[in-house]
């Protein structure tokens, strides 16, 4: 039985210690993956850090219906679980067709050290500077994620924040393992450049 294992067991015993465990060790990762999937458009109006902690809160709530095989099954389980609520509150803002500039941002916005754990995380997939402030490299980082095509932001989030392996991705997307891999390359190398391009610029 690996450590993630044992948590979970734990956890669903309603252990609090293994609880705490697992939700400062996901939590990160889940609200780096929440920011990037949700587009400016939701995280104009909610907390992603809330969005998170709903997700680790459904989770936990089911643990007892998950059938443990890995730490990657239950990951994509709980990036799964997230992808949902993400879709849920989206398409309540489009369906109410609410004018997101007449409305106030979210309050409860994320500390400085929740910014910085993003952006520990977002150092998989970039390069953020260490001289600026945590928050305006977030911002500069997501502005840049949101011009890449479709294609590009879902490899990298599946790759270097879900952490999937190349076949999984590849089944995933619909293409092949060397398919994935140049994709994943050249969405990089296009964030790369548009991180460094002062007001961004249209990826290729």
């Amino acid at each position: 039985m690996d450590d993630t294992q044992h948590l979970l067991e734990s956890a669903s015993r309603g252990d609090a210690l293994a609880i705490d465990e697992l939700i400062a060790r996901y939590l990160p990762g889940l609200r780096a993956f929440i920011r990037l999937r949700a587009g400016a458009l939701l995280r104009g109006k909610e907390s992603s850090s809330d969005l998170a902690q709903s997700a680790c809160r459904e989770v936990l709530e089911h643990l007892d219906s998950f059938r443990y095989q890995s730490e990657l099954g239950f990951k994509q389980w709980l990036f799964a679980t997230a992808l949902r609520k993400i879709q849920d509150r989206r398409d309540f803002y489009l369906a109410a067709k609410r004018d997101a500039g007449r409305e106030e941002r979210a309050g409860g916005g994320p500390s400085d050290d929740g910014d910085a754990r993003l952006l520990e995380c977002y150092r998989s997939f970039s390069s953020p500077s260490h001289h600026a402030i945590a928050r305006e490299e977030l911002a500069r980082i997501e502005c840049a994620f949101e011009e890449l095509p479709e294609d590009y932001r879902e490899v990298i989030v599946l790759a270097r924040v879900v952490g999937l392996p190349h076949a999984d991705i590849a089944a995933q997307m619909g293409r092949n393992e060397g398919a994935v891999r140049v994709l994943l390359s050249r969405a990089l190398a296009s964030l790369a450049r548009l991180t460094r391009e002062p007001g961004g610029a249209g990826a290729t």
